[in-house]
């Protein structure tokens, strides 16, 4: 059986996600067969596994950490919160079904064997398994059935690292008051903790982890500074959009709404990481830019009731402006669907609204339908008559007049839509700008110089990165029991 280890957070966003990613890399570059796992995920952000099938865009980016191709197995559970409904739950890759949180918390102990079975699957191919927790374990209200903290390393006998953010303040009462709040049980699984974005002088919180020490008897594993190197990485939840700080002025603007039920949004990440490029989360309450060149309607996770939201904020009145001043618009999965003409949902998939007018932007009509697309894609793009490589995650069939100018060519079907004057655009495929080639040439097309970057490169440097300023500041003799 591999050895295990799992990282559970005294709280959400602690950075549990981008420790699991570097330790992966760090046991990889020595040689191990090492593989990320996370019982149980709630993101819209997902990914297409290799194997097929959803799983978080966070144990995807865990995979290429591991340098292993990605699997439904890594994250059986997959929770994407969506409207009146609930949340949809994806169950090793597939559709469950759909349950507000009341009835998953019923629902949940059901789903304990597939957790496991899933577990064990990665694990007989895996010298080291790192696994990921999910928001804390501290959170005892929601400890019976549970299968994201303690009710899965109880079962699984897998010890587990507490990680604490020291930036966000109050570290050691986190620590000591989780302590103090788990059962006999659950306590005595956790092996030690890691302090997590540490600015300054470390040798400044000596007395820290002695007080520490105290109260839990708990070793400290490390104290792990703030890295930079995260930034240029993923973000798994919608929380990191609403620290993102616009950037100054820089030559080309584009313009974000922050929906509600966003999705999807890393596949701005690669314009995001162009110095040239300002791209501005539009927060509730704010207007769009006026001199934004650019607006991308992003993916959803519930397209009708996020293109309420959009005209509840007057999104929709800047969005007409910025057309009528000559703006070009992007939207793409569920912003796709937003710029036709009208979206209808007759079987109530999404929620109670049947129908909507969309923005009329774009000359099609979306219908939702229970069968969803999940694949891996090749595409090539109409516009620049080059490759593209994404991916496909949706619900809905559209059509229309201006269909019959696809934005691209996907898995050799027609995909999207232009306008007659090409400067509105929607397609299904996620990930497109992450095509080093067409982000370069949509670039140029506003008067960049459009220099081609490699996007995947940065992401590999900047996990290498992490992953060496894991193995300064980790415990030695930690690592060397866990890397061997």
């Amino acid at each position: 059986m591999a050895r295990a280890i799992m990282l559970q957070g005294t709280g959400s966003d602690v950075g549990k996600t981008v420790l699991v990613a570097g330790l992966c890399r760090l046991a990889a570059n020595r040689g191990l067969a090492v593989r990320p796992f996370k019982p149980q995920n709630m993101s819209n952000n997902a990914a297409v596994a290799d194997d097929g099938g959803e799983i978080g865009r966070a144990q995807w980016l865990q995979s290429l950490a591991a340098r292993t191709p990605s699997s439904v197995h890594m994250n059986p559970v997959l929770l994407k919160p969506q409207s009146e409904n609930g949340s949809q739950i994806i169950v090793q890759g597939s559709v469950f079904g759909q349950a507000k949180g009341r009835d998953y918390q019923l629902l949940k102990p059901r789903l304990l064997g597939a957790v496991l079975e899933s577990f064990e699957t990665v694990a007989a191919s895996a010298d080291l398994v790192v696994v990921e927790g999910a928001g804390s374990p501290a959170e005892i209200n929601l400890r019976a059935g549970d299968i994201a903290n303690m009710g899965f390393a109880t079962k699984a006998g897998v010890p587990v690292v507490l990680v604490g953010d020291i930036d966000r303040g109050g570290v050691i009462a986190s620590l000591v008051g989780t302590h103090a709040i788990l059962d006999d049980a659950d306590r005595a699984m956790i092996a030690g903790y890691i302090i997590n974005k540490f600015r300054g002088d470390v040798l400044l919180f000596d007395d820290g982890i002695h007080a520490i020490q105290d109260f839990t008897g708990w070793p400290c594993f490390g104290i792990v500074p703030w890295l930079p190197d995260a930034a240029r990485l993923p973000a798994e939840d919608s929380v990191v959009l609403e620290r993102l700080v616009r950037s100054g002025t820089r030559a080309l603007k584009i313009a974000v709404p922050m929906l509600p039920r966003i999705a999807n949004f890393d596949d701005l990440d690669p314009l995001r990481a162009e110095p040239d490029v300002e791209l501005v989360f539009v927060r509730s309450g704010e207007r769009l830019p006026v001199d934004a060149s650019l607006v991308i309607l992003p993916g959803s996770k519930s397209t009708i009731s996020d293109l309420a939201d959009l005209r509840v904020q007057g999104w929709d009145r800047d969005l007409a402006a910025h057309v009528r001043r000559g703006g070009r618009v992007i939207g793409i999965c569920g912003g796709y669907q937003m710029l036709g003409r009208t979206v209808r949902d007759p079987l109530g998939i999404e929620g109670g609204t049947i129908e909507a007018a969309g923005l009329a932007l774009l000359d099609v009509e979306t219908e939702m339908a229970p069968e969803k697309t999940v694949r891996n894609s090749q595409a090539r793009s109409t516009e620049y008559d080059l490759s593209l490589a994404g991916y496909q995650i949706h619900l809905g069939v559209t059509r229309g007049p201006d269909c019959v100018r696809p934005s691209a060519i996907v898995d050799g079907v027609p995909d999207g839509a232009l306008s007659a004057d090409g400067r509105i655009m929607g397609t299904y495929l996620h990930g497109l700008f992450g095509s080093d080639t067409y982000r370069a040439r949509l670039l140029q097309s506003f008067g960049l110089s459009g220099e081609r970057r490699n996007y995947r490169d940065s992401v590999e440097h900047a996990l290498d990165e992490i992953a060496g300023e894991l193995e300064r500041h980790l415990d030695p003799h930690w690592l060397a029991g866990l890397l061997g």
